[in-house]
């Protein structure tokens, strides 16, 4: 059969080796037909990921081989949306971007000039000389690092970050991430900008030259009895004695520790065909394994690389630039006290409350909505510079969290505000939603403030997903109002105000169903 390219996916035979797919002459996605399809016609039809589909407007050449290059099955010139416009998968600043292992965009090491890479290595080198001398952990290259190191000689070219692993002298889950949080503070002392993403793992920002930070992920591993676990989400059987004492290998130049035996590391994280090329490869993590480190290290930030990719995004540029109907229906409600935006997205009701005269922290758990909201700030603050208006503070807020929750919420104790959250229920897990509670009650019971909520109602006869058009897929949910009312009021609060009607939802568009909630938290009663 032909293969055929529509704005639904790729119609191909159904092959069991993976293919490459090219949009004019850059790599930006791989797949296994057999696996990834769905049954149609003679083939199988893959469609698009959901990462790519915000780009797939307009005429460009596709091209789908095999890895080598050397079977072309298809290569023609496409139209795909509306058709206006080059196709191109790229940043803001015109980066070549393609999907990575785990489903994200990113810029692979295919597309990045060599100078940046010797920077990416050396930034590698110094952290793990920091990671050993000053935060006492023995650091190894690991997993798309170490794989191109032994079967390539060179970093694989449709990787995009390096990552490190430590193999931890505890087995205890609360040891492990004491351990985890003591190194971050020691790597924010030696300069490092960092990003949390469970209880034992962290990302390192390095700066690069061409204007972008690379992650430098650094996994805990340890044992348990004899199960081998390895963040992220690896876990099965590898002895001790296969991971030290150390190695050493080199890569592009630099000599770097790994593991004593790396092709038994390489066999128990790709399988025993690590050594065949197969860039669209998937990690098959036993499920057990999975919950258990779920449960003791993981789980609060499963959904922040699909909101930093849709603030990337095209998408983005879509949101309302007007406030919300919903923050002109608060605003009259306010007194003088502060407000804190909770999960403020693009900041347009952050920066339109602070310009009607209230002090405004907004803060969001998503580090790329973070900059979109810092950079309108600064927009509106040149913009306003001869009217008055309210201070702007942001921060980031992580509410599945306990830390991030609990702290927050000990400062709003003892500084009054009122709590504003547009769009925010649908978009938490239950136990970020409880965490939201709690901060509502430390909070507002000691200072009186109160808690305005709207959110998409699920409710009978509104069948269709909130956010349309174009929402982040399954990041915004519908939620009942009534269950959202009864949680309130099972953690103490108050509802003073209750209504389901239509309204709009995070695009502006028309929705038939949200709902707004004002509610308090009563003070306790003085003991006599």
């Amino acid at each position: 059969m032909s293969p055929v390219v529509s704005d639904d996916g790729l119609l191909l035979p159904a092959e069991t080796r993976p293919l490459v797919v090219e949009i004019d002459g850059h790599y930006v996605w791989s797949l296994t037909p057999s696996r990834d399809g769905a049954p149609s016609g003679a083939g199988v039809l893959v469609p698009w990921p959901e990462v790519l589909r915000p780009y797939l407007s307009g005429r460009g050449r596709i091209r789908i081989a095999d890895f080598s290059g050397d079977d072309v099955l298809y290569d023609d010139e496409v139209r795909l949306g509306d058709g206006e416009g080059a196709l191109a998968v790229v940043d803001a600043a015109g980066h070549r971007l393609s999907v990575d292992k785990v489903g994200h965009l990113s810029r692979s090491f295919a597309d990045v000039a060599e100078t940046v890479r010797e920077e990416i290595l050396a930034g590698t080198a110094r952290a793990i000389e920091d990671l050993r001398t000053y935060a006492g952990v023995q650091p190894y290259l690991n997993y798309g690092a170490l794989l191109g190191a032994i079967r390539e000689g060179r970093m694989l070219g449709h990787d995009s970050d390096t990552d490190l692993c430590y193999l931890s002298k505890h087995s205890s889950p609360a040891d492990i991430i004491a351990e985890s949080y003591r190194i971050t503070r020691v790597m924010r002392e030696r300069g490092w900008e960092l990003l949390r993403m469970s209880g034992g793992d962290i990302k390192l920002l390095l700066p690069l030259s061409d204007g972008r930070a690379c992650h430098i992920d650094v996994f805990v591993a340890f044992h348990v009895g004899d199960t081998f676990f390895q963040l992220g989400n690896r876990s099965g059987t590898l002895p001790r004695e296969a991971i030290v004492p150390f190695s050493t290998i080199e890569l592009h130049g630099h000599e770097f520790p790994a593991p004593a035996d790396p092709e038994a590391m390489l066999s128990f994280l790709y399988g025993p065909h690590w050594r065949t090329p197969d860039p669209s490869f998937r990690y098959e993590d036993p499920p057990a394994g999975v919950r258990r480190l779920d449960g003791w290290l993981r789980g609060f930030r499963t959904e922040m690389g699909s909101w930093t990719e849709f603030y990337n995004s095209p998408l983005a540029a879509t949101l309302p630039r007007k406030a919300s109907s919903f923050a002109r229906w608060v605003a009259p409600q306010l007194d003088e006290r502060p407000v804190l935006d909770i999960g403020a997205g693009a900041g347009v009701d952050t920066v339109w409350l602070a310009r009607h005269g209230r002090a405004v922290l907004g803060v969001d758990f998503s580090r790329a909505a973070l900059r979109v909201l810092r950079r309108r700030v600064l927009r509106a603050q040149r913009r306003d510079r001869k009217h008055r208006r309210g201070e702007v503070r942001t921060a980031q807020l992580i509410l599945g969290e306990l830390r991030s929750t609990m702290t927050l919420g000990t400062q709003l104790a003892r500084d009054p505000h009122h709590l504003y959250a547009r769009n925010l229920v649908g978009c938490l897990d239950k136990a970020a939603l409880a965490q939201l509670w709690v901060l509502a009650r430390m909070a507002l019971r000691p200072t009186g403030g109160r808690l305005f909520l709207e959110f998409p109602a699920a409710v009978r006869g509104v069948t269709e997903p909130a956010g349309t058009p174009g929402a982040p897929n399954g990041l915004l949910r519908r939620s009942d109002p009534e269950a959202v009312r009864a949680a309130i009021e099972q953690a103490g609060g108050v509802v003073e105000h209750f209504a389901v009607e239509p309204g709009e939802d995070m695009f502006g568009e028309p929705d038939p169903a949200v709902c707004r909630i004002r509610a308090h938290w009563p003070r306790p009663k003085e003991t006599r």
